[in-house]
C-alpha cells in the first residue's frame, strides 16, 4: 500500500491508532456511564452479589482478552488495549461501590463522597499514594478498601503479567516459521 507521496503505509500504525481510539472511547463511555447511572442501591445481599458478579465478570472478560491476544496478529497492541480498558473498569466498579457505601452509611468516610471524590479515592488507593485526605472510617469501608488494594495488586501483578505474557507467546508463535505457500512445513527440498 502506498499513499499519494509514494510512501509505504504501515498497517501496524493504523492498528495502533484504532486501538488507542477504541480504548479512549471505551473509557470515556464508561466514565460517562459512571456519572449518569443512578447508584441509589441499598447495602443488602443483592447489592453485594451484584458487586461480586461484576468482579467475576471482569475476571472472565480478562480471560477472554487473553484468548483474543493469543489469536491476534498484533498481540502487543491487543494486550495494551486490554489493560487500557480493563483497569478503568476495575477502578470505576470500586468507585461506584464507595458511592453506594457512602450514601447508605454517611459516616463511612471522613467526608461525604461525591462521585468524583469516590473516583479520586479509588485511584489514590490503586496507585498506593494514600494522601490521607479521604479516609475510610467504618469497618465496611475499610474492608472494601482492603479488597480494592488486594484486587489492585492482583490486577497489576497477575493480569498485566498474564496479558503481556500472552502477547509474548503470540509474538513468538507468529515469528515461528510456518507452512509455505503450498501448505507444506518448511524443510529440506524434495528431490
Amino acid at each position: 500500500m502506498t499513499n499519494r507521496r509514494g510512501e509505504r503505509r504501515h498497517p501496524y500504525r493504523r492498528a495502533v491508532v484504532v486501538s488507542v481510539l477504541r480504548s479512549v472511547l471505551t473509557t470515556t463511555v464508561l466514565v460517562v456511564l459512571y456519572y449518569l447511572v443512578p447508584l441509589r442501591l441499598t447495602l443488602d445481599v443483592g447489592t453485594w452479589l451484584r458487586f461480586l458478579a461484576v468482579l467475576v465478570l471482569l475476571a472472565v472478560l480478562t480471560a477472554r482478552q487473553v484468548q483474543a491476544i493469543l489469536r491476534s496478529d498484533i498481540p502487543r497492541v491487543r494486550a495494551v488495549e486490554a489493560v487500557a480498558t480493563g483497569l478503568p473498569i476495575l477502578l470505576l466498579v470500586f468507585a461506584a461501590i464507595y458511592v453506594v457505601i457512602d450514601a447508605n452509611q454517611p459516616d463511612s468516610f471522613n467526608e461525604a463522597l461525591s462521585r468524583t471524590d469516590a473516583l479520586y479515592f479509588t485511584v489514590t488507593v490503586f496507585a498506593t499514594v494514600g494522601f490521607g485526605d479521604i479516609v475510610p472510617l467504618t469497618e465496611l469501608a475499610r474492608v472494601v478498601t482492603m479488597l480494592q488494594m488486594v484486587t489492585g495488586l492482583l490486577a497489576v501483578g497477575l493480569v498485566v503479567r498474564v496479558v503481556l505474557g500472552a502477547a509474548q507467546v503470540a509474538v513468538r508463535r507468529r515469528n515461528l516459521p510456518g507452512p509455505d505457500a503450498t501448505g507444506r512445513p518448511p524443510g529440506p527440498p524434495r528431490g
